[in-house]
């Protein structure tokens, strides 16, 4: 109320001292009069203005101290009811509570920083400029340095993990070997890119999975340890209780020197029948083991994704047909091109089409489908799928494990050696299955 009042106020003494300057012009009083109105006229305008500008100033100083996050500076109160006394309340107000959220912005800054430092997943955030923003413990234990200030720093650590820290992107993973003085380890390396005030930068995690994977290295020998001694067992125990066998029956004929009766030689002859039939398979055996531990390196080119569907379904026409097995193929988009070695991503498909054409055979409803499309994270899938009674969840774990198989006949190396293509591919096979609904296995490219 005081700032109305002060402000008509002063317009009224304006507009007196207006109208005396007017009067004493027209009756003329003297230019003394005249001027003494004239300067005190200009003091007045002068004085209004500065009062009128008064309230802004103070706002304007206020902003100011808003935008230079100067929250400590209190307006005086006097609680009068006044016009400013209300303003000044305000300003407190408003400043407090920014100066609240101010600590507690702080508060938590500090606290996600600290939990940041503390992780035991190494982190670093680095610019566009490579200038490193935050780095934890985690990440200077693992890199083995006092400081990071650079990200090109990490080159002179490991060059192979610099350059996937630089070519990787949103979602993208890499494992990267290095020497560290506690021994070797495994870094799993992840990236994500983010965009913060129009300024990009990346989020590095480097895990040290050394131990989990030397556990599961350990898990997949004893599974294969168990394998191999099942299956040898298999075929060395008979082999050598049929050899005892025979030996002793040609040993004990031999001290009688009496002639070898015509069903005693049907009987060795069929030991020894067996016993080459086992060591047939022994040998085959060893064979799919072999071809197993030696899978050549891929050679990389162009494959038409169209094409490579077509041959599949030429090859397994005979197959098809002869299990009344129907092959549905869909392509989006329909050119889709993979680069990778054709042999192995056809002997791929070959064992999984083989595979579903078996998961069918007892199904009313026998149906592969062949599918070959571009995900949201822009990789290329390609699935097969079929119709049959899926796969049981205690097998699902260990299909992928080498010569564990479901089926009577089988070697059961084909997921495992698909397994191994696929990651000398870059890439990684899936499998969904579902009791009476069927199964899908989603190979997956990264491009």
């Amino acid at each position: 109320m005081d700032y109305k009042v002060g402000l008509l106020g002063r317009i009224a003494f304006l507009a007196a001292n207006l109208f005396l300057l007017a009067y004493t012009i027209f009756n003329d009083w003297g230019v003394f009069m005249i001027s003494l109105f004239l300067i005190l006229v200009v003091i007045q305008i002068i004085f209004l203005l500065k009062y009128s500008e008064s309230s802004f100033k103070k706002v304007r100083v206020f902003l100011d101290n808003i935008k230079q996050d100067n929250y400590s500076e209190l307006y005086p109160v006097k609680f009068d009811g006044t016009e400013t006394d209300d303003l000044h309340i305000e300003f407190n107000a408003i400043l407090a509570k920014l100066k609240e959220d101010q600590v507690e912005k702080e508060a938590n800054y500090q606290y996600f920083r600290s939990v940041f430092k503390h992780l035991s997943i190494g982190l670093i955030t680095f610019g566009e400029n490579g200038e490193i923003q935050i780095v934890n413990t985690a990440a200077k234990r693992i890199l083995d340095v006092e400081e990071l200030k650079n990200i090109s720093e990490v080159e002179m650590i490991n060059k192979e993990l610099h350059l996937a820290i630089h070519n990787l992107r949103t979602g993208g993973s890499e494992l990267i070997k290095i020497a560290h003085p506690d021994g070797i380890m495994q870094l799993s390396v992840y990236v994500i890119e983010l965009l913060m005030r129009g300024e990009k930068f990346k989020l590095v995690s480097l895990q040290n999975i050394q131990s989990e994977l030397e556990e599961k290295e350990m898990e997949a020998w004893q599974n294969l340890v168990k394998i191999l001694t099942h299956e040898i067992m298999n075929s060395i125990a008979p082999i050598s209780s049929l050899a005892g066998t025979i030996k002793g029956d040609i040993e004990s004929k031999m001290d009688e020197i009496s002639p070898v009766s015509p069903s005693d030689m049907e009987d060795y002859l069929m030991g020894i029948s067996t016993i080459e039939k086992r060591s047939e398979g022994l040998i085959n055996f060893v064979s799919d083991f072999r071809s197993l531990a030696h899978i050549p390196a891929p050679k990389f080119s162009s494959i038409g994704i169209s094409k490579l569907f077509d041959q599949l379904e030429t090859l397994l026409a005979h197959q098809l047909e002869a299990k009344q097995v129907s092959l549905h193929k869909e392509l989006n988009p329909p050119e889709l091109i993979l680069f990778g070695d054709q042999t192995q991503i056809e002997q791929v498909l070959i064992n999984l089409a083989q595979n579903a054409i078996h998961a069918v055979e007892d199904c009313e409803n026998k149906i592969i489908t062949l599918r070959a499309f571009i995900d949201e994270a822009g990789k290329i899938i390609l699935e097969v799928s079929d119709t049959g009674k899926g796969i049981e969840e205690e097998a699902l774990s260990k299909i992928f494990i080498p010569f564990f198989t479901t089926k009577k006949k089988g070697s059961g190396i084909g997921l495992s050696l698909s397994k191994q293509i696929m990651r000398r591919h870059k890439g990684n096979i899936q499998v969904r299955s579902i009791q009476g609904e069927g199964t899908t296995f989603k190979l997956i490219f990264n491009g």
